[in-house]
């Protein structure tokens, strides 16, 4: 029965969205742009600010390989795939599943999953630094502009795939 009513809710949603008119990020007449600026408020942080910054880390000794030499090279590079997932995340956001089990009123399992997907290009490399005695930590960032066009990439390629 539960089956049911998802699939019923996903009809009726992909209904009411098909009529919907999509907008070129880019492009805005006069209208829209004083109906963006009265809805400033609303808009993310993310949207605020000249340029994304991320940071990722890593821990060396946990790499696997015998050689300390390379253990760091991989932290480091493991870092850096760090930063470019933070990244991912701020430009597109994460898909988070979450399951709660309760039974006697009592929260027996708590299990969360978060996924994140999408395309970085034009990031800066800003520091590659060892912090301690065993962690590197990479910060990357990327221009307001690069984000807007991967988003406007993004969503296009979303409106092609439904077609």
């Amino acid at each position: 029965m539960t089956f049911h009513r998802s699939l019923a809710a996903s009809l009726l949603t992909l209904v009411a969205l098909a009529g919907c008119d999509t907008t070129p990020l880019n492009v805005l007449t006069g209208t829209q742009a004083s109906a963006v600026a009265t809805t400033s408020m609303i808009t993310p942080l993310v949207e605020k600010r000249e340029t994304l910054v991320a940071t990722g880390y890593a821990v060396i000794s946990v790499q696997n390989h015998k050689n300390p030499a390379q253990q760091r090279l991989l932290a480091i590079r493991a870092s850096k795939l760090d930063a470019y997932r933070s990244l991912t995340e701020q430009v597109y956001g994460q898909q988070l599943d979450a399951t709660t089990t309760v039974a006697d009123m009592t929260v027996m399992s708590d299990t969360f999953r978060a996924k994140v997907e999408g395309v970085i290009y034009g990031a800066v490399l800003v520091s590659i630094a060892p912090v301690g005695d065993d962690t590197y930590e990479t910060t990357l960032s990327l221009d307001q502009n690069v984000v807007r066009d991967l988003r406007s990439l993004y969503l296009n390629q979303l409106a092609a795939r439904r077609r």
